[in-house]
């Protein structure tokens, strides 16, 4: 199952991020107790809310690090490193790096300063974002900033971790129960990958958390020489942006919020509306599929396809099917993971019927060549990026979900939510109540950042109706927490992504923003959705 990444971002060109990574949570492994050890308290001497950067050597750009093999760069693009406290309780004790990357202003006078770029997650690589944004850019906004990427703590070439995890990927590892609903086997899993990071990560990767990517950001900040920063947030960056903006207001400029966290809700909570979230989506999808049911025999409409993909999901979770020319199988999870992941983008609906053509294809026996061809390549590994751990993101994933807020460790709690949550959102299958590896995780080194309304209106909040990695409510959750802080800019479409998805209404508003300043002086329900 370690194919997923390049199975869903084949052939599409997605600015922010590659495509299956951009849940807001997966699940691996990573801890530093087991099950009856309830860790270490939370620390008494955690950072103050405000810590002032150090003055920090500007940073020496040149070349960035080498490529994966097969992925390009934008050649204007510079990095540099700058050298944060591991802990910053104990400024003066270990150090990290932390990658950071530049594509410099269009030569203007109308120079505004820089926007910092983060993509999500949580633990994607932030590196190359800049090149990937700045072709959605107008010219305005490309005169106005300095893009600025960076790889968080922990992730890519900023100081990577490893859990030394047996399957890498963040795809396989959400947790599905069993076909007949028992949790048993996650809660094996999920205290096996917590003792596995213990062992090999170990007590530092509790400093591997979003407060302490915020603190980073203000040391990256003083490196570029600039008094403030501007943020544009995806997924988890909404989060990281939030927690940044309460920490440092004084120094948050411009901030765009796009598929946005309740912070309320950080992190076990934050799973709470995804099956009603993946029941809203899910209809976009079969509405390809019922247009297209003389090609692909998956029913005549959302209905009818909703009930024959519910039967495959049972079908596999049963009896997994083998993927010829491969030692994979495919299951009942992989099946529900990959239809995630491809329902994040619009352009991808029909490369997910195909998909599920395919998988009824092998299901029943009757596998054509062409549909082997979509199968195998799902469940081809992507190319290694040399410096990064396999399980990078996987290992970075955990530490920031189990680390940065606290988990029950209920196992009994868990099997009855997983059970109603099972029966109340079929699509889901009772995952997001489910057991993960946060369960048997030491209590956080800090509480969370508390994120409330006082502070500058410096703030624009976008999101799609109809969003099932980040819901629609967890967007209007946000703004309520903000409140007057911030503009909403909400989206009568479907997916992850919201600029530049077909919506003049969006873009122009993000633009307007970006360059004046100027914010709505009332919540915005753009349903201008024009197919790319």
């Amino acid at each position: 199952m370690k194919t997923v990444q390049r199975s869903v971002g084949s052939g599409i060109s997605r600015r922010f991020v590659r495509l299956v990574c951009a849940v807001v949570l997966t699940v691996a492994a990573v801890a530093a107790c087991d099950a009856d050890s309830p860790g270490d308290a939370a620390s008494e001497d955690a950072p103050p809310d405000v810590a002032e950067a150090a003055a920090a050597p500007p940073i020496a750009w040149g070349a960035c690090p080498a490529l994966a093999q097969g992925v390009s760069r934008d050649p204007r693009l510079v990095c540099g490193t700058v050298e944060v406290p591991l802990d910053y309780r104990d400024p003066g004790g270990a150090k990290i790096e932390v990658a950071v990357s530049k594509l410099p202003a269009a030569q203007s006078r109308d120079r505004r300063g820089v926007l910092l770029l983060n993509p999500g997650g949580p633990a994607l690589s932030g590196l190359d974002t800049p090149g990937v944004v700045a072709p959605t850019l107008p010219p305005s906004v490309l005169a106005a900033y300095d893009l600025i990427g960076f790889d968080p703590r922990g992730v890519g070439h900023s100081t990577p971790q490893s859990c030394g995890l047996d399957d890498p990927s963040l795809a396989g590892l959400f947790p599905y129960p069993a076909a007949d609903g028992s949790i048993a086997a996650n809660v094996k899993h999920a205290r096996a990958h917590a003792g596995r990071c213990a062992t090999n990560a170990g007590e530092k990767l509790r400093h591997f958390t979003t407060a302490n990517t915020a603190r980073d950001m203000d040391r990256i900040r003083a490196a570029l020489g600039e008094e403030k920063i501007s943020y544009w947030g995806q997924s988890y960056g909404t989060y990281l942006g939030t927690v940044y903006a309460s920490l440092f207001p004084e120094r948050a400029d411009r901030v765009v919020l796009e598929g946005n966290v309740d912070p309320t809700k950080v992190w076990a909570k934050a799973k709470d509306n995804w099956g009603k979230a993946m029941s809203e989506r899910f209809p976009d999808a079969a509405r390809v599929a019922a247009a297209q049911h003389a090609a692909l025999g998956l029913g005549g409409t959302v209905d009818e396809v909703t009930r024959r993909y519910l039967e495959l999901a049972d079908r596999l979770d049963r009896t997994p099917a083998l993927v010829p020319g491969t030692s994979n199988a495919l299951t009942g999870s992989m099946l529900r993971t990959v239809t995630y992941s491809l329902l994040l983008h619009n352009e991808t609906l029909p490369v997910l019927v195909q998909f599920w053509k395919a998988a009824v294809g092998l299901a029943d026996g009757k596998l054509t060549e062409a549909d082997g061809q979509v199968l195998r390549q799902v469940f081809t590994a992507p190319q290694p990026t040399p410096g990064v751990p396999a399980d990078n993101q996987a290992t970075m994933f955990l530490a920031l979900t189990c680390g940065d807020a606290r988990w029950s460790d209920d196992v009994d709690e868990y099997a009855r939510r997983t059970a109603e949550d099972r029966a109340a959102w079929p699509l889901t299958a009772g995952m997001p109540a489910n057991i993960w590896a946060c369960a048997f995780w030491p209590k956080p080194v800090e509480e969370p950042v508390r994120v409330t309304d006082r502070g500058s209106r410096n703030t624009l909040i976008l999101q799609n109706r109809r969003d099932n990695a980040t819901p629609w409510e967890d967007g209007l959750g946000l703004h309520e927490v903000l409140g007057g802080r911030a503009a909403f800019v909400g989206a009568d479409n479907g997916g992850h992504y919201v600029y530049n998805q077909g919506s003049r209404c969006v873009d122009e508003a993000t633009v307007t923003f970006l360059t004046t300043g100027q914010l709505p002086d009332e919540k915005v329900d753009c349903t201008d959705i024009a197919p790319k």
